[in-house]
């Protein structure tokens, strides 16, 4: 009797890649791949992280949809030339992390920004009436100064959000919350310093990370390849290919600024070079 011939098939991990800084639009789109590699049953996650963090609620909202996964799929972290603060906090949603010995990372922390015009605005004899139905409900506004009691309610806000940040670490890398707290003052550190402080367990590059994440799935590294999960692009992408994807430093600057402007008065897991 003759068999059918059935084709070798070789097993894949997934790659999901974090780059630029985490917002919405970021956010959306990881959720959307972390549902793919969960329906696709792939073994285990490679997850690349470029990022210098973003925006507290949407790194929280990734790092928990990745606790969430690791109970089926084995996730491995590569941090690649950055990933700081909120890039940071989501790799906590890993179970393993490497990162290369010069990677930027670190800055835990948060950060609250607002605009303060008043003395711009004086001299061009620009002035605001503001009716509001208590005294905090314009706080950062950006035509006066916070008063002591608003800094107050800002810090109390910024503490917490510091305290969860620095709880989630020493959970996740199983770490005294002091001994966080002893680097967590947003100071940066590199790849090397981060294993010497357990925030990383090894040192290596996204194909070391490869590596690792198929030998935990139980498969053999030299034949298991990866396949990265991404939105598909629109069809004037498609068409267009390269020439549209590649940002100019000045189309980047222009996102920054648009980042800046609409994240103001938020606190942010953001380290700001």
């Amino acid at each position: 009797m003759i068999w059918p011939f059935k084709p070798k098939t070789t097993k894949k991990i997934a790659r999901i890649e974090i780059t630029g800084v985490i917002a919405g639009d970021t956010r959306k789109r990881v959720l959307k791949a972390l549902e793919t590699v969960k329906e696709k049953k792939f073994p285990a996650l490679l997850l690349r992280i470029d990022s210098p963090g973003g925006t507290v609620g949407d790194s929280q909202e990734i790092y928990e949809a990745l606790k969430r996964l690791r109970e089926k799929v084995k996730i491995v972290a590569s941090f690649g030339n950055i990933s700081a603060s909120g890039g940071v906090y989501i790799g906590m949603g890993a179970e393993h992390i490497m990162a290369n010995p010069g990677t930027i990372t670190g800055s835990i922390g948060v950060i609250l920004r607002g605009n303060n015009l008043e003395r711009l605005l004086d001299k061009v004899g620009v002035s605001f009436k503001v009716i509001k139905s208590g005294p905090y409900k314009d706080i950062l506004a950006f035509d006066r100064q916070l008063t002591a009691e608003e800094q107050n309610i800002l810090q109390e806000m910024i503490d917490t959000s510091y305290q969860q940040f620095v709880t989630t670490v020493a959970e996740a890398r199983k770490l005294a919350i002091e001994t966080v707290k002893n680097f967590a003052d947003g100071r940066i550190f590199t790849g090397q310093q981060a294993v010497e402080l357990g925030v990383v367990d090894r040192l290596g590059t996204e194909e070391d990370a490869r590596r690792w994440a198929a030998e935990l799935a139980g498969l053999d590294p030299e034949k298991t390849e990866y396949q990265t999960i991404e939105e598909p692009k629109p069809l004037l992408n498609r068409i267009l290919g390269g020439r549209n994807q590649s940002k100019t430093a000045i189309g980047a600057a222009i996102d920054w600024l648009e980042f800046e402007l609409a994240t103001s008065g938020q606190p942010l897991w953001l380290y700001r070079p």
